[in-house]
């Protein structure tokens, strides 16, 4: 088809133009913005397809003043545009950057072909309003406020359908457009496909740029940048947020805001937020990232929303006092509390509290699921108290026979009962005195109990079984439990009098799979497993650490731990693979790859069998294990992460039989 014809073909589709989703969507992969701009041309502007218009260049007056009302952002797009440029040049694009009114400010293009760009419009000081071109991506974009690409035919006018152009809007840092920045050919391929990496690689300029021009205009400001991921936040943190003194938000750039209006409650202005309320943390804990972070980048916590942000502080191009900031910033240090953490939002709040409260006498109550690390906290609370010197007792409530557990814990006196020690006992609660009494999984305690350990609370004296004087006390009670503690009150297993006395401070621990410092746990666990149990160093291979970073954990730390001495012992070298980790580690939804199996073959034989059968016949691959550590249960349950009643279960389900029980 000839141009002539393809022009007039073009007229009359848009003369003919009543149905958006018929017409605009056989053309148009953009349709719904192709065809709102199609209606303003035809409705509001009275624009006539059959009448072609002639590239508008304002005249030389006219574009210095354009390019003076955004002189000072020009100086900053500059270096991004010429980037661009370099990147798509080879390919026949020239690039235009306009301002909000549609104006060319900026163009790039290969002068061989001036005569043709210049009768296009694809020149400096080109008019590509709606208003004047039509449908096209520069205007369009202006008026829909929305990256685009307009191909060929998606344009009004017919005298553009040979073009493609590719625009994505640039935001000052209220959110307003500033500018748009456009990657055009004269001559394209016909599928708009073609176009899907040109509109990317717009967007992500145009994001650079105005990126750019928020740390600039902002440069007197203390700026917060921040990313989902953590290795990428100091080269492309994506959201930035400028801050006052008081760490309240001044201006954000668009992803910032995007973010904003998702976590805002509506109709608040985003800009009236506190960083700190946002990110449930203390101004203290933004202004100290440089202080005390290592790689000068601290986890957050986005309020009401399970998101991590990972944020670094890009600090005031100018000197401003900030020593009185430094001062407040610095937190105690607690090695002992220090080392349970690295960079955890919700660790960091409770090891805050824990170094403020580790010397008052104030009942603390620690939630978390099983194997959080309930108890390894509640030790190093006392260790870093004043009480170091004296007793640390731990009673786990839901171990002790609830028979016996009243005499454990109160203690008895001697003839209370048949077969009691012929002295007496004296109690746990007697015997933590001057210490701290751990009392885990609190819940669990029978609702009897609940009263005398109330009484004990209160009174600071404990009356032990068969009478006699109550012998004062004095302990600092560390209480927790996995159950959801008010729900128990509400059923009346749990005394809410009690949950009163115990819950001076309550510190809900994350779950291993919530943590942002997966890492820094797993890395921690694994040293102090091999310095203890086998005095040797081993290092975890990237596939093995990426294993332990996607498994969910449902375990926690205990179940990690587990992980990892099982991985350090059946490790051959001082390397540990993800072919060394039990398999719940590593074979999700019960296969693994040929691939994965293949390279196993060249670590451990056993593990190869392991893998290659996981995913098809379980029995096959736990008789196998079975027969290499000749049918030893113990031996077996190690070799698979698992406790030895579990491997009895599996082969009572798969019927499998030793050979000397046959």
């Amino acid at each position: 088809m000839n141009s002539a014809s393809a022009q007039r073909r073009h007229i009359d589709t848009i003369l003919n133009f009543g149905d958006q989703s018929l017409a605009i969507k056989r053309y148009s992969p953009t349709h719904e913005l192709i065809g709102r701009s199609w209606q303003r041309c035809l409705n509001e502007y009275g624009l006539d397809p059959s009448q072609p218009r002639p590239a508008r260049i304002v005249t030389q007056q006219t574009l210095r003043e354009h390019q003076d009302s955004v002189d000072e952002f020009l100086n900053v797009a500059r270096a991004g545009v010429e980037q661009l440029y370099t990147q798509v040049a080879s390919l026949g694009y020239v690039l235009l950057l306009s301002d909000y009114r549609g104006i060319t400010v900026q163009f790039l293009g290969d002068k061989r072909h001036d005569e043709r760009l210049h009768k296009a419009g694809l020149y400096l000081g080109a008019d590509w309003s709606e208003q004047y071109a039509g449908t096209c991506a520069v205007g369009t974009c202006i008026q829909e406020q929305k990256a685009l690409t307009c191909h060929r035919v998606d344009h009004f006018d017919s005298s553009h359908i040979s073009l493609t152009c590719t625009a994505a809007p640039i935001k000052d840092p209220s959110g307003q457009l500033l500018a748009v920045l456009d990657i055009s050919a004269l001559d394209s391929s016909r599928t708009p496909e073609s176009q899907n990496f040109a509109l990317h690689l717009t967007q992500l300029y145009a994001r650079l740029i105005e990126d750019a021009y928020f740390l600039r205009r902002y440069r007197k400001k203390v700026v917060f940048k921040c990313d989902y991921s953590r290795e990428l936040v100091q080269v492309n943190g994506q959201l930035l947020f400028a801050l006052d003194e008081n760490g309240d938000v001044l201006a954000a750039n668009s992803a910032a805001r995007a973010m904003l209006s998702e976590v805002v409650i509506p109709g608040a202005s985003l800009l009236s937020v506190s960083l700190p309320q946002l990110l449930e943390c203390e101004w203290r804990d933004i202004l100290s990232i440089a202080i005390e972070s290592n790689d000068g980048v601290r986890a957050f916590r986005v309020s009401g929303t399970a998101r991590t942000l990972f944020g670094t502080l890009i600090e005031p191009a100018v000197s401003v006092p900030r020593q009185s900031f430094i001062d407040n910033a610095q937190e105690e240090s607690v090695e002992l509390l220090d080392q349970l953490s690295a960079d955890d939002p919700a660790m960091r709040r409770n090891l805050s509290l824990a170094k403020r409260l580790r010397n008052r006498d104030v009942s603390l109550l620690i939630l978390g699921e099983t194997g959080t690390g309930k108890e390894v906290l509640s030790q190093a609370i006392h260790m870093s108290s004043v009480r170091a010197g004296m007793p640390f007792v731990a009673v786990n409530c839901a171990s002790i026979p609830e028979s016996l557990i009243e005499s454990e814990l109160f203690g008895y006196l001697p003839g209370t009962f048949t077969g009691g020690r012929a002295k007496g006992a004296k109690g746990l609660i007697q015997q933590a005195d001057g210490g701290t009494l751990f009392l885990d999984e609190i819940g669990d305690m029978p609702l009897h109990l609940q009263t005398r350990l109330l009484r004990v609370l209160a009174e600071n004296q404990v009356q032990p079984l068969g009478g006699g004087q109550p012998i004062p006390v004095n302990v600092r009670v560390i209480a927790a439990t996995h159950c959801d503690i008010h729900k128990l009150i509400e059923t009346g297993c749990f005394r809410a009098d009690l949950y009163y006395r115990l819950n001076g401070a309550t510190l809900k621990l994350p779950a291993l799979r919530e943590r942002a410092d997966k890492q820094y746990v797993i890395q921690t666990l694994l040293k102090r497993i091999t310095l203890v149990d086998s005095g040797r160093m081993v290092r975890l291979r990237a596939d093995a650490m990426s294993a332990l970073l996607a498994y969910s954990w449902p375990g926690n730390i205990r179940q990690l731990s587990n992980a990892l001495a099982f991985a350090e012992a059946t490790c051959d070298g001082a390397e540990i693979t993800v072919y060394n980790l039990p398999e719940e580690c590593f074979i999700h939804s019960g296969k693994v790859t040929g691939l994965a199996a293949l390279s196993a073959s060249a670590v451990n034989p056993l593990i190869v069998d392991r893998v290659s059968n996981a995913g098809d016949d379980k029995k096959q691959m736990l008789m196998d294990i079975l027969r290499h550590t000749h049918w030893n249960i113990s031996a077996t349950a190690k070799q698979l992460g698992v406790s030895r009643p579990t491997i009895y279960r599996r082969m009572q389900k798969y019927k499998i039989v030793a050979p000397n029980d046959r």
